[in-house]
């Protein structure tokens, strides 16, 4: 289990220890196996309890990706065939994923992200709770669960709802990608570095003069980092977000899901982004769309960790209901990429079906994550 996740140890300058953890999976873009959760999760506690180690880098090996999302293929072949049936490897996997996720959310140490190439999903999972994330000129992001028939979770309840005026909800519905820029406008990262600075980084990183404060050593971290940036941000692409921004805020002003989804997608603009994303909420699952929807809604007073809750009920629900597993089929299974969506618009997915979702699946006090945040 461990070779999927690397785990190594620096020295620091003053005796102390930074862990560095990488996923190991190259092939797969590092896509998120519940092995490398199971690896991660323990290391981590531990590295945390842990008084010589002051602080954590979690990156990706290879050079085109950080994490490319969850390893859906394989809960593809854990999904029941029968509509209605139980997953219960799949829920093994979300609820650990989740508690991995509030692990970093919460780790009260500097945590800090690479987020190099592409960062999709589960990726982002990881990455969002970072104390001080990072991203890069090649950095690709995305939350495109639209398209496979699931929603944004790993704690997008949460996050997408903390986005500038709801932005959160046009990435949702339409999976639009979004860049090193983007993702700094939108609170998804706090600091553009090229890779090319990464070893310097590193070096400087072993180097700072560490002490028992968690608050100095937050900011060592951050002035660090804010001096490498400065030499950087020449490189930086220009945010298709903040472009768009009040196009995004006037085509989601609308009171009904069917009226915001009909507003972009016929919106006339000469634009390959928007154009793009466009196409996706086209393509996309309408009962997803639905989820996204309602979702953000529920969650927008929620804590952190009631959004984790409320997104593994919804979680656990979609690996029965059928529409995930025929949109993983269609893209990446068969790849054929005609999903045969149990609905033909929004506006036609029966209301019942939205209520199932987010109806409670277990009592309080059984809820596989009760104890998270307490």
């Amino acid at each position: 289990m461990s070779d999927v996740v690397l785990f190594e140890l620096l020295k620091c300058s003053n005796g102390k220890h930074i862990g560095i953890a990488t996923l190991n999976s190259e092939k797969s873009l590092n896509a998120l196996s519940h092995n490398m959760v199971k690896s991660l999760y323990p290391k981590l506690k531990s590295w945390q309890q842990d008084d010589n180690i002051v602080a954590v880098v979690l990156q990706g090996t290879g050079s085109k990706a950080f994490c490319a999302g969850g390893d859906v293929v394989h809960l593809y072949h854990n999904l029941p065939n029968q509509q209605g049936d139980s997953a219960p490897d799949v829920e093994a996997f979300f609820t650990d994923e989740y508690k991995l996720d509030f692990l970093i959310h919460t780790f009260e140490k500097p945590f800090i992200v690479w987020g190099h190439g592409i960062v999709m999903g589960g990726g982002l999972g990881l990455m969002v709770g970072g104390s001080h994330r990072i991203v890069t000129e090649n950095t690709k992001i995305a939350m495109p669960e639209i398209s496979i028939g699931l929603y944004p979770d790993v704690g997008a309840t949460y996050f997408l709802n903390k986005m500038p005026d709801n932005c959160g909800l046009f990435l949702g519905l339409t999976g639009a990608t979004m860049n090193a820029a983007d993702a700094i406008y939108t609170n998804l990262a706090d600091n553009f570095i090229t890779n090319d600075k990464k070893s310097e980084f590193i070096m400087k990183l072993i180097m700072i003069n560490w002490c028992e404060s968690l608050a100095l050593n937050h900011q060592r971290v951050s002035h660090l980092l804010h001096d490498l940036e400065e030499k950087c941000m020449v490189h930086i692409p220009g945010s298709n977000v903040k472009k768009h921004q009040t196009l995004i805020s006037e085509l989601t002003s609308a009171d009904t899901l069917g009226e915001i989804v009909e507003a972009i997608k016929s919106k006339e603009i000469d634009d390959q982004w928007f154009n793009k994303a466009q196409k996706s909420l086209s393509h996309g699952s309408p009962v997803s769309a639905q989820l996204t929807y309602r979702q953000l809604q529920e969650g927008k007073d929620m804590t952190l960790a009631d959004c984790f809750r409320l997104e593994l009920g919804i979680s656990t629900k979609c690996s029965e209901f059928g529409e995930f597993k025929e949109g993983v089929r269609a893209l990446l299974i068969e790849k054929d990429n005609k999903p045969s969506w149990k609905y033909p618009s929004v506006e036609a997915v029966a209301e019942q079906d939205i209520e199932w979702f987010f109806s409670p699946q277990w009592a309080d006090v059984e809820h596989p994550l009760a104890t998270l945040g307490k």
